[in-house]
């Protein structure tokens, strides 16, 4: 008996050695062109869709942010929900026989992602916008998805992207088909562009310094104070920007690492996770698979009610 193709794929440490382009390349350009910096994610399929998806929200989209109240709210370009049904389908039905990585090009105003995928006989780009059945490409890695509770394996991938972007009130994507695959384009809307670009000085007025500027870290402006607090309650400066960091979303350690800027999980950040966890300040989302490699941690009622606490002193008078 031999392995499949679906096994290596889907569980395979290294796929890559025995289907060249079994990874995801992502890079960023500028207008012209030109590449700036880039990253290629592998492992098994489900490493690389939760690692893609986590390196375009952490390393490569901005968040516009907003405040409701006392609460930050960070706004992507493409709705998560969008983003993420589009890193599945790409993963689950492209042509692995096709040489090449999945592709993600992001832009100042958009991103493009091209899938090396065949559609079925008959089927155009026109297709895939009109309600139709399930016809995946790869039905035992798109069933595996489906057991994992990744995907639904109705066809409705595509209609749920769009879904997801009517409800964000983004643009709508746009897709294409050609002899090599598929492409789907996301541009980014004026608002979320123009609430980006820096805001000119008053004339007479000193120019900000970088810490004000819109890519500033958690701990600029009243967030240092709120830091601070955190770090003398808990005399730990990494667990009191994991508790700040955990405060809008769950998240893994590997996606912790890279808003914290850390290249790889480091010790001193497993410590501090665990920690938070025996103090009942955050919590797994997935307490009965601790080594589940979508495991995930949140805030728990504690943590929030901590938070909350530190942060009414920026109201003070």
């Amino acid at each position: 008996k031999y392995l499949k193709r679906a096994a290596v794929l889907l569980f395979h440490p290294d796929p890559l050695a025995f289907f060249t382009g079994a990874f995801v390349k992502v890079g960023f350009f500028r207008p012209g062109g030109d590449l700036v910096y880039h990253d290629e994610i592998n492992g098994d399929l489900f490493q690389q869709s939760q690692q893609t998806l986590d390196l375009l929200l952490t390393k490569y989209l901005k968040a516009a942010v907003s405040y409701e109240g006392i609460v930050r709210v960070e706004r992507f370009p493409v709705p998560r929900e969008a983003l993420r049904e589009a890193v599945l389908n790409a993963l689950v039905h492209r042509d692995y026989m096709i040489p090449a990585p999945v592709q993600i090009r992001v832009y100042d105003d958009r991103l493009v992602l091209w899938n090396p995928a065949v559609l079925p006989e008959g089927w155009t780009a026109a297709t895939l916008l009109t309600p139709h059945t399930s016809h995946p490409y790869n039905p035992e890695i798109a069933n595996a998805f489906f057991r994992a509770g990744e995907i639904e394996a109705w066809g409705r991938g595509i209609e749920r992207i769009f879904d997801a972007c009517r409800a964000a009130a983004t643009p709508l994507p746009q897709l294409r088909f050609d002899a090599g695959g598929v492409w789907v384009e996301f541009a980014f809307d004026e608002v979320y562009l123009r609430a980006l670009k820096p805001v000119a000085p008053e004339v007479g007025q000193p120019e900000s310094g970088p810490e004000s500027g819109p890519e500033s870290g958690p701990e600029s402006g009243p967030e240092s104070e709120v830091v601070a607090r955190l770090e003398s309650q808990l005399e730990s400066v990494l667990a009191a920007r994991v508790l700040l960091l955990l405060r809008n979303e769950p998240l893994g350690k590997a996606a912790l690492a890279s808003r914290l800027g850390h290249k790889t999980v480091s010790g001193k950040l497993n410590k501090q996770v665990r920690r938070l966890v025996a103090e009942n300040l955050i919590e797994p989302t997935l307490p009965d698979k601790p080594s589940s490699r979508l495991q995930k941690y949140r805030l728990t009622a504690r943590g929030t009610a901590m938070l909350a606490t530190m942060k009414q002193g920026d109201a003070a008078p």
